[in-house]
């Protein structure tokens, strides 16, 4: 079970919260080279909406009736809260199947390292949901980055940060650092791994957390983290759910120019709001929030690349079938995994 065939790659998801309603299921709707078979979730309402949204999808409540149909199935999509990630991705890899495991990737490095060997020991695909690496503004300063547009890049500083004093309203406010949880761990996961594909391996890391909640002892829900890269190039990093005044999501200072851009990517809210990928207007960036380029005084937008979440299971098609590498390696979010735990050790 290991490769996929020529026919579509039958595949389940498990939960059908954000990750698997927002991101998971209608990205394969919208490729021809996959089929969703089972959706996994124990939520009555959520079952219902998810047999209305795709009615040729087999509804279970649990992980344990799919696995009892895994002779039926080529590839499992864990959109679950990272404590369930293991195990789950442990019992998909001992059925035979290729596993996509959401970011966070596990808590622990040392869950991720053992993955990984059972996935190569059971000769099947791994690999773990990075999508951010195909946001509209990611993929522009990509760009931007192999021109050399802004000459010697010297320092990186990138942001998540919402208003949401309510919360996230999900396992996020839930889930201990033990288990998972925490802003460092969710969205670390994404801001690290992009600070990693743009200026590669981590030489030093150092980073402050905090717990702005009503419990004291929960996972942390603001941090901030400083990376420097073997390459020279210093990355700040933020990420912040109470921010009731964001700042620049990208600001990239060089010898010869500059590069700042505010708001987030729109490929999220704009699934969420039941856009498919297939809309000629899927991830494409609204020119008042292109970003600039140049110094102070000469700055220009910079017409922004198009969003690309879809390509994750494009290259992941490919893979299956022997036709190229995974969209994510999982080393890579297993090297990002290692830096966190360096940085909640020591504050």
């Amino acid at each position: 079970m290991g490769n996929a065939t020529a026919a579509s790659i039958r595949t389940a998801v498990v939960g059908f919260g954000i990750s698997g309603k927002v991101f998971h299921a209608p990205l394969l709707a919208a490729d021809p080279q996959y089929s969703l078979d089972v959706i996994v979730t124990a939520d009555p309402a959520r079952a219902a909406e998810a047999a209305r949204l795709y009615p040729q999808a087999r509804i279970v409540p649990t992980p344990e009736a799919m696995f009892a149909r895994a002779g039926e199935l080529d590839l499992v999509i864990l959109g679950t809260p990272p404590h369930t990630h293991f195990d789950l991705a442990a019992a998909a890899i001992a059925h035979g199947l290729n596993v996509v495991v959401d970011k966070p990737f596990v808590p622990t490095s040392a869950q991720g390292t053992e993955l990984i060997a059972l996935a190569s020991d059971g000769g099947v695909q791994l690999t773990v949901f990075q999508n951010r690496r195909w946001d509209a503004d990611f993929l522009t300063l990509q760009k931007l980055l192999r021109q050399q547009a802004l000459g010697e890049v010297r320092t990186f500083e990138s942001r998540f940060e919402w208003w949401r004093p309510e919360g996230f309203g999900n396992w996020r406010d839930r889930v201990s650092l033990a288990q998972g949880g925490g802003i460092l761990h969710d969205l670390g996961a994404h801001l690290i791994d992009q600070a990693v594909q743009l200026f590669g391996p981590v030489e030093q890391s150092y980073g402050e957390t905090a717990n702005r909640g009503s419990e004291p002892g929960a996972a942390d829900t603001e941090a901030f983290v400083s990376l420097l890269h073997e390459s020279g190039v210093r990355t700040r990093l933020w990420m912040n759910g109470m921010a009731a005044q964001v700042g620049p999501r990208f600001h990239v200072l060089g010898s010869e120019s500059g590069y700042t851009k505010w708001g987030l990517d729109g490929q999220e809210p704009a699934l969420a709001a039941g856009m498919m990928p297939s809309d000629p207007t899927y991830g494409v960036d609204p020119q008042e929030s292109w970003g600039l380029l140049g110094v102070d005084g000469a700055a220009d937008p910079v017409p922004a690349e198009r969003g690309a979440y879809p390509e994750f299971y494009v290259r992941l098609a490919a893979a299956l079938r022997g036709e190229g590498p995974l969209p994510v390696d999982p080393a890579e979010p297993l090297e990002v995994l290692k830096i966190i735990e360096g940085i909640h050790a020591v504050v």
